[in-house]
């Protein structure tokens, strides 16, 4: 089968033929579809961040996939020869962005009727980490003020529109043509962080969703009310900073669950939550399409359809 391939960190995948994954007896055969991709393939791909996900090479990237099951593991009673799934795969396994990947049964979603294979892909990381940081982890609830950096981005565009749906306040930051990408998705007030300082006039927030870090994440602290929340996912709070501010810092990763991820599909499904897509690539673009995710300036998420 095809895959794509990178046999040392900083090196492009390439796309090879290559054995088919073996069946094990609570795993599915997924024949992929579509792959949605992350700003973690990118950094893993690197080997920057080697330490806390090692690769063993050569490595297949793609953690977020679309397909059919193809077949199922003499365990597995849940999953049937041409259902329609998704699931997140193991950062440090990879493996999405090939003809066909076995998956544990416990792992995947059912995809609604009205979803397409793009949205689908599209779902499980950046989805699944908005969920994740809103409702598990800061516990969102109706009428607070909620804002989410990067609005435009992945995990930012989910954000707003699942924010929103709790019964939130939303502010969002974004520049460009993302200030109305994020205006649309449910953002009531959207800065431009380009053109001045968001921090400006702006406070008694309780909860800030931080994907950029930096200095993004140090001006955030000055927004929040007292006892208000800052959620990091690109790099850890500055708890001292934080305390001294009488706010709460807690920086998240992804955690994968399938529940979660089916609550999503549903939501998708019955068209409460909007998916955007930047882009849509080939295998044999994959190389632009991962430099694209590099850039930091997808609308949306990116993503790479397999053909079988």
């Amino acid at each position: 089968m095809k895959a794509a391939r990178s046999h040392a960190y900083g090196q492009a995948p390439v796309v090879e033929e290559v054995a088919a994954p073996e069946l094990g007896p609570t795993d599915v055969l997924i024949r992929v579809r579509a792959v949605g991709l992350n700003p973690l393939d990118v950094l893993l791909l690197s080997g920057k961040r080697r330490e806390v996900f090692p690769l063993s090479l050569p490595y297949t990237p793609g953690t977020d996939v679309a397909g059919t099951v193809e077949r199922s593991g003499s365990l597995v009673t849940r999953w049937r020869a041409g259902d329609r799934v998704v699931a997140r795969l193991d950062p440090t396994r990879g493996g999405g962005l090939a003809a066909r990947v076995c998956v544990p049964a416990t792992a995947l979603a059912a995809i609604g009727p009205t979803v397409s294979w793009d949205q689908a892909a599209a779902i499980p990381t950046a989805a699944g980490t908005a969920w994740q940081a809103l409702f598990e982890t800061a516990g969102v609830r109706p009428g607070q003020a909620v804002l989410i950096h990067a609005g435009a981005g992945g995990v930012g565009g989910f954000a707003i529109q699942l924010a929103r749906l709790a019964g939130a306040s939303v502010v969002a930051t974004a520049s460009g043509d993302g200030v109305a990408l994020a205006h649309r998705l449910g953002a009531g007030q959207v800065i431009d962080y380009r053109a001045g300082d968001f921090a400006a006039g702006l406070s008694g927030i309780d909860l800030v969703l931080d994907p950029v870090g930096g200095d993004t994440q140090q001006r955030s602290y000055g927004v929040l009310r007292p006892h208000g929340q800052l959620v990091a996912l690109a790099s850890p709070p500055d708890e001292a900073l934080a305390k001294s501010r009488g706010v709460v810092a807690t920086r998240i990763h992804h955690r994968s669950d399938a529940g979660r991820l089916a609550a999503l599909l549903g939501l998708v499904d019955a068209g409460q939550l909007e998916v955007v897509v930047d882009r849509q690539a080939g295998l044999d673009e994959l190389d632009a399409a991962l430099a694209h995710q590099a850039s930091g300036r997808a609308r949306g998420k990116i993503v790479v359809r397999v053909d079988a």
